[in-house]
């Protein structure tokens, strides 16, 4: 059974950093693409980073030069880090797997204060 656990949330001021993770479990991050997106209040759910099986990585332009999404093949983790964050960064974020089923995680809330 595939799983997603998104970690590391929280509240942090205009300007600062974050690490979320996303711990797999039923699946081999290595040998899936995985993507993180967000949601914001009243907004629809947009894509934000991928890193590929084959460890290619690509960004939203919104976030592109201030986030980094990397994985950890022994913890079976991807992690996505967040500097310069900005207050249009605050939304709920979550991992999600095709496998090809569609799977997602529970979540993890990012607010940012300005």
């Amino acid at each position: 059974q595939v799983q997603l656990v998104e970690s590391g949330g929280g509240l942090v001021q205009s300007g600062g950093s974050l690490r979320l993770s996303c711990a797999a479990s039923g699946i081999s991050i290595s040998r899936n693409d995985i993507r993180w997106y967000r949601q914001s209040p009243g907004k629809e759910r947009e894509w934000v980073a991928i890193i590929t099986s084959g460890g290619s990585t690509n960004y939203a332009d919104s976030v592109k030069g201030r986030f980094t999404i990397s994985r950890d093949s022994a913890k079976n983790t991807v992690y996505l880090q967040m500097n310069s964050l900005k207050s249009e960064d605050t939304a709920v974020y979550y991992c999600n797997v095709l496998t090809p089923r569609s799977y997602w995680g529970q979540g993890t809330q990012v607010t940012v204060s300005s």
